[in-house]
């Protein structure tokens, strides 16, 4: 009896021995839903084949729930190993709480730009606290056949595209671009900070505004509205009402010539419209200035502070600063551009056309989006109605300079 009990218990030790040497497991955290397919048919796969005894699950949420959803686990420790990272402060509030742990010294980081990995650090940069993945290039996407019908070569100037514009206006067969104002972050995120980087000379400018030594009422803040202040007339009739999806389908229906845009759109518009497209970036002011683009930081995956598989989270997300992960990322998503230093081949033309801009012009970000939101008044929604106003010319650039300084002095030290 003693030498049964004795097989047993030797036999139950070898089965909790081989539990414990089992794969491990890393459960990701995303609102990035649309994506599953991807995770688990691409990505997951391929990490797997390099990493064998470590398994992935992706679990996203809905979008709108995500951070509700995910707080919520944090709270009672049951979040995954792994967390997708929105850009700046919803991210830096985690890793303030004691939530996302500390990266900067993972070898992937290594593969990443001070400016791709803006979006994820503390102020002073002293701690990265996730895995940058994709950005998002704003720029103009075009109908080739209007282009070509009327004669219109592709804008590198101003002047060039607003005679562009003129050109389809007095046509008549399209509407020149297709934005709205209704929603009114288009207004300010595929009009302000699109095409104002050219004049406040990407991050020269924007960090200068974060440090206090420029202001919203100079001339390189102030010329981004006067410039949008020329818009309204191409916009189409009844504009004010429209809405960013019934801009999409103008554009993709081939009722609009140009359409004011971020990357993200690539996807979708290739799924709907039937003709040929192609991208232009904001034109400089004068032939031979400096570029510079709206490359802004989209998405990345940081590690549960309080993750049991630290180690193994921290071997997936070094393999994210691999070219294989950016290669197989950047082509499942055209549009979703890897943030890293590799030379990523892209299947998408006009994935491929955004992406040749960062070989031409200067990188940047939305001025908005980094310490400059975080008070009330929020600069970011402040900037949407401003773009409006601007676009209805219902304001002048430099009243609505004085009005975003005015409220920006109000709680920000650096310029009080």
């Amino acid at each position: 009896m003693n030498r049964k009990l004795l097989s047993l218990a030797l036999l139950g030790s070898t089965i909790l021995g081989g539990a414990a040497a089992a794969d491990v497991t890393l459960t990701i955290e995303s609102w990035r839903n649309d994506d599953l397919v991807l995770w688990q048919d691409k990505i997951i796969p391929a990490f797997e084949a390099a990493n064998p005894g470590i398994k992935v699950k992706f679990t996203p949420s809905a979008p709108a729930e995500y951070n509700a959803v995910l707080n919520s686990k944090l709270d009672a420790g049951s979040a995954g190993d792994l967390i997708t990272c929105r850009p700046f402060d919803a991210s830096l509030a985690l890793y303030d709480g004691g939530h996302l742990a500390d990266i900067s010294g993972l070898e992937g980081m290594a593969n990443f730009s001070d400016v791709a990995k803006s979006a994820w650090q503390t102020d002073d940069a002293a701690a990265s606290f996730c895995m940058p993945m994709a950005s998002v290039i704003h720029g103009f996407i075009y109908n080739k056949d209007a282009f070509a019908e009327l004669g219109i070569e592709v804008p590198e100037t101003e002047a060039e595209f607003f005679a562009a514009l003129e050109t389809i206006k007095a046509d008549g067969n399209y509407i020149p671009m297709a934005m709205g104002t209704n929603d009114q972050w288009e207004a300010a995120t595929m009009g302000y900070n699109n095409i104002g980087p050219n004049y406040w000379k990407g991050e020269e400018g924007r960090l200068a505004l974060i440090a206090g030594d420029q202001k919203l009422t100079d001339a390189q803040w102030v010329a981004p509205y006067e410039a949008l202040a020329k818009w309204g007339e191409y916009l189409g009739d009844g504009y004010e009402a429209q809405t960013y999806p019934d801009s999409q389908n103008i554009f993709t229906l081939g009722r609009a010539a140009i359409y004011p845009a971020g990357s993200w759109e690539i996807t979708g518009f290739n799924a709907q419209a039937d003709f040929e497209m192609g991208a232009f970036k904001a034109p400089v002011q004068n032939a031979g200035d400096t570029c510079y683009i709206s490359d802004h930081t989209d998405i990345a995956l940081g590690m549960n502070a309080a993750s049991p598989n630290a180690e193994a989270a921290k071997t997936f997300l070094n393999w994210m600063g691999t070219s294989e992960f950016a290669g197989i990322y950047a082509n499942a998503l055209p549009g979703f551009f890897s943030l890293s230093n590799h030379d990523v081949a892209m299947d998408d033309p006009l994935a491929q056309e955004f992406v040749s801009w960062r070989g031409e012009c200067e990188s940047t970000i939305r001025s908005t989006y980094q310490i400059l939101s975080r008070g009330t008044p929020n600069l970011e929604n402040e900037t949407w109605g401003a773009s409006v106003a601007a676009i209805k010319g219902s304001k002048s650039g430099a009243d609505l300079g004085i009005e975003l300084q005015s409220g920006l002095a109000s709680w920000y030290a650096p310029h009080k």
